[in-house]
């Protein structure tokens, strides 16, 4: 019987890997960041703002992981090597990125100024690409392989008619990273591909679970084209995240992965 067989299971192990989670008090690293805790992981966890930083490196300490607070946006090339050395200082080594830090600004391209609209790409494609950067650089010394997972959306494949202009081109340039660089790093071990959700429950979306005359107007429209029938929640993205962060994906890379009840397949 090959290995793998007597323990399918530990192919989905994360335990003892060192992870960097980016964007951590926002509602996917939140989450990222606790799913990897619970799995076993070293955790450096970044993001802007300090005390919602800090609550959520409390949850992952009490689910009795590691964790380095790195109260710091990836915002330039200093910060992302920052955020790698704060790794290697702390456990050693770089084993996982999650990409989790990013913005949406909605407005009607009319309406949008310039400067609007580079934000929204500077926060999503710029800082994935110079997080992938610093990380790959580390991975490819230690020699080993390793785990980059980007934060992509069905808005990447998708358009909105709702001013999603600067979104949707932003995700669409993620995925772009994501295939470039998994063909680029194709030989090295390190594997680059992107979770693409639609909507879940989150601060900025709990309004759509509400039972209001809007919400449900607005979860009527949209569930339409939702084979599954519901709205996204948290734990939908738990198993994505684990599989592309552990040995379970070794052989995907370069690949979009949509938890979207199957949103993009109609």
């Amino acid at each position: 019987m090959t290995d793998f067989l007597k323990n399918p299971q530990a192919l989905f192990s994360v335990k003892d890997k060192v992870a960097i989670v980016t964007g951590a008090s926002g509602a996917f690293g939140a989450l990222a960041a606790e799913i990897l805790a619970g799995a076993g992981a070293k955790l450096v966890l970044a993001a802007g703002k300090q005390s919602e930083l800090q609550a959520v490196a409390d949850r992952c300490k009490a689910a009795g992981a590691a964790v380095e607070a790195v109260n710091i946006r990836p915002s330039t090339e200093d910060a992302c090597n920052t955020l790698v050395d704060a790794a290697v200082k702390r456990f050693g080594r770089v084993d996982i990125l999650v990409v989790a830090s990013g913005k949406n600004d909605v407005a009607k391209i009319t309406e949008m100024e310039p400067s609007r609209f580079l934000d929204v790409m500077d926060a999503n494609v710029t800082q994935s690409w110079l997080l992938a950067r610093s990380a790959t650089r580390q991975m490819l010394k230690q020699g080993d392989g390793g785990k980059i997972v980007l934060m992509s959306s069905a808005r990447g494949l998708l358009g909105h008619p709702a001013g999603y202009t600067a979104y949707c081109a932003s995700k669409s340039a993620v995925d772009g990273i994501t295939k470039a660089l998994g063909c680029e790093l194709g030989a090295t071990g390190i594997t680059v591909n992107a979770i693409a959700p639609t909507v879940f429950r989150s601060a900025l979306t709990a309004w759509m679970y509400e039972d209001t005359d809007r919400a449900r107007d607005v979860r009527k429209g949209f569930l339409a084209r939702v084979p599954k029938g519901r709205l996204g929640e948290p734990q939908d993205l738990a198993g994505p995240l684990l599989f592309l962060a552990s040995a379970a994906s070794d052989f995907y890379t370069g690949h979009i992965l949509y938890a979207d009840g199957g949103y993009t397949a109609g």
